[in-house]
């Protein structure tokens, strides 16, 4: 009876020395815990930075680093040859408070057993905080807008003008641009909110542009005549570049050749001579038939005003060519004109100047 009760005894103080011991080791579990909760726990990173151990004010300071800093950088953004600095500033949000909350979320969702052991087996609670941030489109916008007003034109047309010495100058075209705005915001939003924001030493982005054609390009002019007056001379060119040129007898004082910008109406190969029945033809028939004895020749180029022509002459009248001795006309020997007649076509622009 003595022994089953010094037995029982033992028993008791075992017992209670368990329970002792499981609550203070339990307190203690808990203390450390509490303390620990203010800790980021093993295996919590942030870009690739560790942020274990790491207090509430550490987190913060990383954070500012690794991910504030990076995504306020300034963007370059080029198009049509220019290009404008983007300041994030007043744009980009970073949401600092949900990092910092994230960076804690492993061992504050985690119970409390598994807490005890991943903080005394060194067991790591991995977890990756993704940067926070966002964009503010109307902002952005305001600033794509603005930026719009430094590219958006309309397309200007190419010229071609002959200048004083007979020479052909061609003005470039200008091509037409304007911003796609709802696209650029898309594209510029991506850019500042992008994997790359907080890795890139230099950050690069492209303004969507739509290019306009003009409707006259360079490569539009083609074939043209320069008629010089005072020279006594046809020129031909291709865009600006002179092909050939010829003598010619435009009209005499009496009967000037017009001056001005026109363009060949019409070509003729073998063409009767029809009396305009002006005073220096009342003597000549009414109708004279094409063919080498014609008074214009077997070729003859119109222009838009009625009565001028650029065309060939007979054998008598070859010593008129480099006078001023035609009624209005602009004569060339026949070689020359049946070598213009091949080149040129309908529609092809005439200059005449002094």
């Amino acid at each position: 009876m003595k022994a089953e009760s010094t037995t029982r005894g033992i028993l008791l103080g075992l017992v209670s020395a368990l329970m002792l011991l499981f609550s203070v080791t339990s307190a203690w579990a808990i203390a450390a815990d509490y303390q620990s909760r203010g800790i980021v726990a093993k295996g919590v990173t942030l870009a690739g930075r560790d942020l274990a151990g790491m207090t509430e004010t550490q987190v913060r300071a990383t954070i500012d680093q690794a991910v504030s800093t990076p995504v306020m950088q300034p963007v370059t953004v080029a198009g049509d040859n220019k290009s404008w600095v983007l300041d994030p500033k007043g744009i980009v949000s970073v949401d600092v408070d949900s990092m910092v909350d994230d960076a804690y979320a492993p061992s504050h969702e985690a119970t409390l057993l598994t807490r005890v052991i991943s903080r005394v087996a060194g067991r790591p609670l991995p977890a990756d905080v993704r940067p926070e941030y966002s964009v503010d489109t109307t902002v952005l916008a305001g600033w794509v807008k603005q930026t719009a007003t430094l590219v958006d034109r309309k397309p200007v047309d190419a010229t071609r003008t002959p200048t004083a010495d007979y020479r052909m100058q061609i003005t470039p075209a200008v091509y037409g641009a304007t911003v796609e705005q709802t696209k650029a915001v898309d594209v510029l939003a991506g850019v500042l909110t992008s994997a790359d924001a907080i890795t890139s030493s230099s950050r690069v982005a492209s303004m969507p542009i739509t290019f306009i054609t003009p409707r006259v390009v360079e490569s539009s002019f083609k074939t043209a005549i320069v008629v010089s007056l005072s020279q006594c001379r046809v020129y031909l060119y291709n865009g600006a570049e002179l092909v050939t040129e010829y003598p010619c007898a435009p009209g005499q004082p009496a009967w000037p050749t017009p001056k001005g910008d026109f363009k060949i109406a019409k070509k003729q190969a073998n063409a009767p001579w029809i009396n305009p029945h002006s005073a220096w033809s009342a003597n000549m028939p009414d109708v004279i038939p094409g063919g080498r004895g014609n008074p214009m020749g077997d070729r003859k180029i119109g222009i838009n005003y009625p009565g001028v022509f650029l065309h060939g002459i007979p054998r008598s009248e070859y010593s008129s060519i480099g006078t001023h001795a035609s009624h209005g006309c602009m004569r060339m020997m026949p070689s020359a004109i049946h070598d213009l007649y091949g080149r040129v076509n309908v529609g092809d622009p005439v200059f005449i100047r002094r």
